[in-house]
């Protein structure tokens, strides 16, 4: 850190605390040590204000305050000495291990003890006495004892620190665990919205367009007759949706999701919409003797099947739409065809959604979808829709 930071207002504080306490010691006369080759008294207070200055520098700089400080003590030991000096040292010891490099915390606490062990036997070996022994206890309670007691700070506050990330690690995982619940439940009911209305919708714009451009009290009230059915389907349709929306607080049960035994209906509703566009739709179902389907297989494909008779509707040119169902041990195929070619009268707009919705849903179940233009063989091309869904029991996709 640079040396010219501000210092912290604590650090200035023990800094205050600590040169008021030694210049008090001075003038009272207390002093730890005698016979020194400096014993004048004063000469004790110029280490006592470096290791005060040095305080300021104990979060900034605490590598270079302890090795200045360290340089202070040696010198404080040929005067007659200051307690105050000498506990300020030791508040470097501490400060360099809790707030210096993580190399250094590690190397402080071992050369402390180090030092301490070769103190004490170096004085063992030079004059045997309980002397020798206390002096090395005060050099480990000076050097070792702080520099352990920062290291067990530090290893708590790194600790709590990296606690507090995995926390903060843990709300971004549920935070983004919750956009993408939303994100897929919104995108599950602007599907289900587009498959459930966009057929309604879709014919009532094309028998009102052919109601207002025909000059014909029959057709139109044949066109008023198939738009008011389809206005009552669709309201009917967003009920169901309101009411799986509203599922999770009602008291009665949910309301069904259509499955593939409700094909008929819907191929007889097609036909009736698309009578006077020159479609004429068919149902080919060949799952002769098959078992049941699993519930989003079965959603999926009468989505898949609803969807292509509502583009039929929108785009085919007259000729035979027809639906193929088939089902084999692991799959089930779906087929829609249509005429591929411009066509008179009146037309629906299309925006893309129901291609994208079909692709979704397929993709959420394992399989694969196609659609596009293909020949029949007998010159006339067709639009296919081909979809394959695996009918395995497995967990699927919201």
């Amino acid at each position: 850190m640079s040396f010219l930071a501000r210092p912290h207002r604590d650090d200035v504080l023990l800094a205050v605390i600590g040169l008021s306490g030694g210049v008090l010691l001075w003038l009272i006369g207390i002093h730890i040590q005698n016979g020194r080759l400096f014993d004048t008294p004063w000469a004790s207070l110029l280490p006592l204000a470096v290791m005060s200055a040095l305080e300021l520098l104990r979060r900034s700089a605490p590598l270079t305050a302890l090795a200045v400080g360290t340089l202070a003590l040696v010198a404080d030991q040929f005067t007659v000495g200051s307690l105050a000096t000498l506990l300020m040292f030791t508040d470097l010891v501490y400060a360099a291990v809790l707030y210096g490099s993580p190399s250094a915390s590690r190397r402080i606490p071992v050369i402390t003890l180090l030092a301490t062990v070769a103190t004490t036997v170096g004085f063992i070996a030079w004059a045997p006495s309980a002397d020798a022994v206390l002096i090395g206890i005060v050099v480990g309670m000076v050097s070792f004892g702080p520099a352990l007691t920062g290291a067990s700070v530090r290893n708590h506050r790194d600790a709590a620190e990296a606690a507090r990330l995995r926390a903060d690690q843990t709300a971004l995982l549920a935070e983004m665990d919750r956009v993408q619940a939303v994100t897929a439940e919104r995108s599950r009911m602007a599907r289900e919205l587009h498959d459930m209305v966009a057929n309604h919708l879709s014919a009532i714009a094309i028998h009102s367009t052919a109601a207002l451009s025909i000059d014909d009290p029959g057709t139109s009230r044949d066109a008023l007759g198939v738009i008011r059915q389809n206005s009552v389907d669709g309201l009917a349709e967003m009920r169901r949706l309101i009411g799986l929306l509203r599922e999770s607080g009602a008291d009665g049960p949910p309301s069904a999701a259509p499955t593939l035994a409700s094909l008929d209906a819907l191929v007889e509703q097609a036909r009736a919409n698309s009578a006077s566009s020159g479609l004429t739709v068919t149902l080919d179902d060949r799952r002769e003797g098959s078992g049941p389907l699993p519930a989003p297989v079965e959603l999926a494909a009468y989505r898949i099947v609803q969807e292509s008779l509502t583009n039929a509707l929108k785009h085919a040119a007259p000729g035979p739409v027809t639906v193929r169902l088939d089902r084999s041990r692991t799959l089930l195929r779906v087929e829609v065809s249509s005429v591929f070619g411009d066509r008179p009268g009146p037309r629906a707009p299309g925006s893309g959604a129901g291609l994208v919705g079909m692709r979704e849903r397929v993709a959420l179940l394992g399989g694969t979808i196609g659609a596009g233009p293909e020949p029949r063989g007998d010159g006339v091309r067709i639009w296919l829709v081909r979809a394959q869904l695996p009918v395995e029991e497995r967990t699927y996709g919201a």
